[in-house]
């Protein structure tokens, strides 16, 4: 299966979790940026609320597009085995460097508000497709310890790793596609075009404003 689109595997997504989730009004939370407007379209379809859960990446030191493992908004970290063989000096400044990302992205997402409090809700964790699982792992990890009702993972595509690790972390998951050969989580996208941190902020923003109009 190839996607048209994030909007396509959003809808395909939302159609899925439909048949448990929808009038539950469940906690949907996308990984930014490029899952932001697929959980946007989830939310929607599920009658649900949307925020974000801010996770980073850990990259090899020459391979920077390469996970040794995430670590969260509270510091927390989720490390790869690999990870291990890495110089720990590498690793604190790798750690600081995408620690200040996040804190940098928070600042201009939700700038007047906290993160919604997941506690007592089903919550679902949205990405476009994960590789590693490492930054998927973290982001999952973060909410439940924030003590959610239900804990589902909704991901268009992963490798057959990531989606062994997710259904390990999450109460229930929901993966479209696990293909044999992976590569890159583009290759199963005809558009997969960039989400910029102003995408997200517009998207964050009209949430916000239509959920003040309706209080």
């Amino acid at each position: 299966m190839i996607f048209k689109n994030r909007k396509e595997a959003a809808r395909l997504l939302a159609r899925r979790l439909g048949a448990y989730y929808r009038n539950k009004h469940p906690l949907v939370l996308g990984i930014p940026r490029g899952a932001v407007p697929m959980a946007k379209i989830i939310a929607d379809a599920l009658g649900g609320e949307l925020d974000v859960v801010l996770v980073r990446k850990l990259g090899y030191p020459s391979q920077p597009e390469l996970a040794i493992g995430a670590i969260d908004e509270s510091g927390q970290v989720f490390y790869s085995d690999y990870a291990y063989e890495i110089d720990e000096g590498y690793l604190e400044a790798e750690k600081n460097r995408q620690l200040e990302v996040i804190r940098q992205r928070r600042a201009r997402y939700t700038p007047h508000r906290q993160p919604i409090d997941p506690k007592d809700r089903v919550v679902i964790v949205v990405d476009d497709g994960i590789a590693t699982g490492s930054t998927m792992m973290a982001a999952l990890r973060s909410i439940r310890a924030r003590k959610p009702k239900k804990l589902v993972g909704a991901v268009a595509v992963a490798s057959a790793q990531a989606a062994r690790a997710m259904r390990q972390e999450a109460d229930a998951m929901v993966c479209l596609k696990v293909p044999v050969e992976f590569y890159a989580v583009g290759q199963f996208f005809k558009d997969f075009e960039q989400v910029s941190d102003e995408d997200v902020i517009k998207i964050l923003e009209g949430q916000e404003a239509r959920v003040s109009a309706v209080g």
